[in-house]
């Protein structure tokens, strides 16, 4: 299972990867799909294993409310989530993929997303990237909504992997953060991680040749009041 997530960040603010593989995910803050789906769970802290991938509930921040995941895969699943209008993180929702491997042992690490996001609700899409002992956090926001922001203060701009990004650096009192918020909204693309982790090891020296362990795709949920409905999926995440 991912770490419990921080509760640290200036104001309020949430995905999945692997190198030479596929990892798709079709991910929502949604009502479940007309079909049955193969695993739902509205629990706490409520996980699978499909298709290669786990997919968390992960309702992990104080004051949350109800939040409810269904799968129809490893890379088809949608959220229902009804958390209040407060402050502070509630839950993040994902599915990810273990890479175990150094940065530098790395000849690719690509993912391709089609997400569907509400109007409504304050989080962010994001993919959620740390090493094995869980010293440095990567998140990579390609959307967000409503009062949220990243941790740490602004590092400058940076086009990297095929996207540009407001760059911010903080420390939670447990781990090292690298937030990148992509310039504008993003609903679709395909995001070269590998080259974002050189430019933090390589050209900034903020960390070393870490081992990446759990990549994550998922919602970081800071509201949710009434329960948010579609859209809030499909998302897709591929891996070459």
């Amino acid at each position: 299972m991912a770490p419990r997530r921080r509760t640290t960040r200036t104001r309020t603010l949430t995905a999945l990867l692997a190198p030479a593989l596929a990892l798709g995910a079709t991910v929502g803050l949604a009502s479940a799909p007309a079909q049955a789906a193969v695993w739902n769970t509205c629990d706490q802290w409520g996980n699978t294993t499909l298709n290669g991938y786990t997919l968390y509930n992960n309702i992990w921040g104080s004051g949350a409310g109800s939040q409810c995941v269904w799968a129809n895969s490893g890379t088809n699943w949608g959220v229902w989530a009804d958390h209040p209008n407060t402050g502070g993180i509630k839950s993040y929702p994902n599915a990810k993929k273990v890479i175990d491997k150094p940065i530098s042992a790395l000849s690719s690490l690509t993912s391709s997303y089609d997400v569907t996001v509400p109007s409504s609700g304050a989080y962010n899409t994001s993919y959620d990237i740390w090493d094995t002992d869980y010293d440095y956090e990567i998140m990579l926001w390609v959307n967000y909504n409503g009062a949220v922001g990243p941790l740490g203060t602004s590092q400058g701009t940076v086009s990297l992997g095929g996207h540009t990004w407001n760059v911010y650096k903080g420390n939670n009192g447990a781990n090292e953060v690298f937030s990148f918020l992509r310039t504008s909204d993003s609903d679709s693309g395909t995001v070269n991680i590998l080259p974002i982790l050189k430019w933090i090891k390589d050209t900034k020296g903020w960390m070393g040749n870490e081992t990446i362990g759990d990549v994550q795709f998922g919602y970081e949920i800071t509201s949710s009041a009434g329960g948010l409905v579609p859209p809030l999926g499909p998302d897709a995440l591929t891996f070459p």
